[in-house]
């Protein structure tokens, strides 16, 4: 498998320094600076960008899980919402929570919800956060049984 790339640079100090994020395919470049990460200024954040690489995982696994299960869904929509909180030793990404809604045929509720859980241990990206909790929440839109 080939090798994946993100490079990031910072120019001065924590409060009013600014940085630079990109991928190695060239997909994304985004700026990030103290106030994207800890406030609300425009620009993306190291954990948000960490949200939307467990969603985009867990959306394709699940997806595959499904499929060799029943059919392939009609569609997989998953929102993260990563929480990054003070803790006594410092900042810390202490959980993700996952979204999911699925449109999918041929697969019952029961069967549906065994497939998601275990796609959410088992998605390299969640293999990778092993450290944090990750939460979900997963509903399934139509589920005709065949």
């Amino acid at each position: 498998m080939p090798e994946r790339k993100a490079h990031a640079v910072w120019e001065g100090d924590l409060a009013q320094g600014r940085g630079k994020m990109s991928l190695g395919s060239g997909a994304y470049e985004g700026t990030y600076s103290f106030q994207t990460r800890m406030g609300d200024q425009p620009g993306t954040n190291p954990e948000e960008l960490i949200g939307a690489a467990l969603a985009g995982c867990f959306s394709m696994a699940l997806a595959n899980g499904l499929t060799q299960a029943a059919e392939a869904p009609k569609r997989v929509e998953t929102d993260a919402r990563v929480h990054f909180e003070k803790q006594e030793g410092g900042w810390a990404i202490t959980r993700i929570d996952l979204m999911s809604e699925v449109e999918a045929e041929g697969i019952d509720e029961e069967r549906f919800r065994a497939i998601a859980e275990q796609t959410k241990k088992s998605c390299p990206v969640s293999k990778a956060l092993t450290g944090t909790e990750i939460r979900l929440e997963a509903r399934l839109l139509s589920g005709a049984t065949r």
